[in-house]
């Protein structure tokens, strides 16, 4: 029943911005992590952001000092705030979650969202 759902993809010039959202819903007991993973074509997945349960971040050296994940913690909601984006930034975004909610019972599962795709040209 747990569902991410990613937004906020787009095209944009280098140097600008955007701001990706996730919203998990569903029959969630704890939220022990949530962050941001994205690939490129032909390219293995990479961790760029993540943010626990405890406000702990985590970013790829990459991303440094351009990007922002934060969190609201009421609406079971991630962001993750690019500015200054580069043509390397270029990739397909995935929301993922650590959590446990119920399935059969309740149990720690990992989530994906479907991904939404983040285009840096000219």
């Amino acid at each position: 029943q747990v569902q991410l759902v990613e937004s906020g993809g787009g095209l944009v010039q280098p140097g600008g911005s955007l701001r990706l959202s996730c919203a998990a819903s569903g029959s969630i007991f704890s939220i022990y992590a949530m962050g941001w993973y994205r690939q490129a074509p032909g390219k293995q997945r990479e961790l760029v952001a993540v943010i626990t349960s405890g406000g702990s971040t985590n970013y790829a050296d990459s991303v440094k000092g351009r990007f922002t994940i934060s969190r609201d913690n009421a609406n079971n909601t991630v962001y993750l705030q690019m500015n200054s984006l580069k043509p390397e930034d270029t990739a397909v975004y995935y929301c993922n979650a650590d959590l446990i909610a119920r399935g059969s019972s309740w149990r720690r599962y990992d989530y994906w969202g479907q991904g939404t795709q983040v285009t840096v040209s000219s």
